[in-house]
């Protein structure tokens, strides 16, 4: 990347904390993909032509198709902020290459598998020990109320109330929802929070801070592995992944599901209806009008 070239980023970067409010996590990316892009080109990014933006697609061959979307979309967000700015007039971003990729199904474990891994749970918390406590409240938490594990990790000690049925949760983009809490739930944190000092900032505390996500991703593994379930099958978002499938799967209308979960957009949550295809099929052929007409 040229000279010009980092200083112009910087100012894209400048405006995408001021005006979009990005996260630092975000402009990190934002700056990597830039870079990678410049040293595609081979020259300065800032005036690439519509040419040298159609060869992205060859030099760009062996990536993932997700990973060219990723670039070509901070390639098209630093060009609009070049043009808005007045430091170039001429927009090359229709030139960029735009892959086309199917979204994987989610993966899940069935209901005799989440059945499994609650008895191996519960019967380690029965001993007593705080860490059995721990783990069943996370799984409790996981599995019956769909969060993600950052959302899980950072719940502050009070979170969780008795007898109220809900708890409110800080998602995506600082969004705030409504997560149900079941009595199942309930008690399994009530248990927890008995080796919770009342001093401690975070439900599930660690150090100085709160549990980690990485750490959460092992215990969750370990729990899989206790129920003889494959590790490698399992982590903390294929327990939000049954969550959601299950709930479909039990009736649950899509919009409704699309809010539990904190999709933004119902596309999102579309995809578990790919997952319960089997379930839908049996519920037109029920259901229609026609289903019971007589021939």
């Amino acid at each position: 990347m040229t000279p010009e070239d980092e200083a112009l980023v910087d100012r894209f970067l400048d405006m995408m904390a001021a005006e979009a409010g990005a996260s630092r996590h975000t402009l990190v990316a934002y700056r990597n993909d830039l870079e990678r892009s410049a040293e595609a080109v081979r020259g300065s990014i800032a005036t690439a032509s519509a040419d040298d933006l159609s060869r992205l697609g060859a030099a760009w061959a062996q990536l993932a198709p997700a990973t060219v979307a990723r670039r070509s979309a901070a390639l098209r967000r630093f060009f609009g902020f070049l043009v808005d700015d007045g430091l170039r007039r001429d927009d090359p971003s229709a030139a960029l290459p735009r892959p086309r990729f199917e979204r994987p199904l989610p993966r899940i474990l069935d209901e005799p598998e989440i059945a499994r891994m609650f008895e191996a749970a519960e019967d380690r918390a029965a001993s007593g020990e705080p860490a059995a406590s721990r783990d069943l409240a996370l799984l409790e938490l996981l599995y019956g109320s769909g969060l993600r594990a950052t959302e899980l990790v950072s719940l502050p000690r009070g979170a969780v109330r008795q007898g109220q049925p809900f708890l409110m949760v800080r998602g995506k983009g600082s969004k705030e929802r409504l997560v149900p809490i079941s009595s199942r739930a309930e008690s399994a944190v009530r248990a927890w929070l008995e080796h919770v000092p009342a001093s401690a900032q975070w439900l599930f505390p660690s150090g100085k801070s709160h549990l980690s996500r990485v750490r959460l991703f092992q215990i969750v593994r370990r729990m899989a592995a206790d129920a003889g379930i494959s590790p490698e099958r399992i982590s903390p978002h294929v327990l939000r992944h049954a969550f959601a499938t299950h709930l479909l799967s039990g009736g649950a209308d899509l919009r409704v599901l699309q809010s539990l979960l904190g999709h933004a957009d119902i596309a999102t949550t579309q995809i578990y209806t790919h997952v319960d295809s089997a379930r839908l099929v049996e519920l037109v052929n029920a259901r229609h009008p026609l289903a019971t007409r007589p021939r």
